[in-house]
């Protein structure tokens, strides 16, 4: 089992959660929203499963929601940051609508844009997405912030019960890039076929 690290903040670090999120992953798929997350699915190790977002703010929990509905039989996982789904929080009301079992929507939260300058975001100031999502109708809707959290949404998620949402506090540190590929049309080739077999671009 990936071991799952504390910064120097006393914060948990990003790339040891999601790794341990990934490791023995089976058949999930994965969104990675845009930034940060995408290059920490991809640290975890680079699968034709991901799709790593590198444009559309706010749409990752979206797009994991068509996934999940048009892929009911396999996991679906969106990875994505507190900016991010600040930008498309509309998408948890249609989640809760639909109600995927298969989905979970995990949000990375160091409080701050770190794309574009680490402005702080609202959850710096108290903004609870977990609560949000609650709300929303999304029944388990958790807050996370240790280990033994980290190892429980670990085992939530593989169980199936979705949707189910958590806000993971992270620590805010800026960490290298581990980029994915950047074309699009490769990304979601890669991942069309692994969910539907060689012969997907015939269809």
């Amino acid at each position: 089992m990936a071991k799952i690290e504390r910064a120097a903040s006393g914060r948990l670090e990003r790339r040891s959660v999601v790794r341990a999120l990934l490791e023995d992953r089976g058949e999930m798929l994965v969104i990675g929203g845009l930034g940060a997350p995408a290059w920490d699915i991809t640290a975890a190790g680079d699968d034709p499963r991901n799709l790593p977002l590198w444009g559309g703010m706010g749409g990752a929990a979206v797009m994991g929601l068509g996934l999940a509905l048009a892929q009911p039989s396999r996991p679906v996982l969106v990875i994505t940051g507190d900016g991010e789904m600040l930008m498309g929080i509309g998408s948890l009301a249609t989640i809760a609508t639909k109600q995927p079992r298969n989905l979970s929507v995990v949000v990375l939260d160091n409080e701050h844009y770190g794309e574009t300058g680490m402005q702080e975001t609202a959850t710096r100031h108290g903004v609870d997405l977990a609560g949000m999502a609650r709300a929303a109708g999304i029944a388990d809707s958790r807050r996370v912030e240790t280990e033994a959290e980290v190892l429980a949404l670990r085992e939530a998620i593989r169980a199936g019960q979705g949707p189910l949402f958590a806000q993971v506090k992270i620590d805010a540190a800026t960490l290298p890039l581990v980029l994915p590929p950047r074309e699009a049309s490769i990304l979601q080739a890669r991942m069309r076929e692994a969910i539907l077999g060689p012969a997907a671009h015939l269809q």
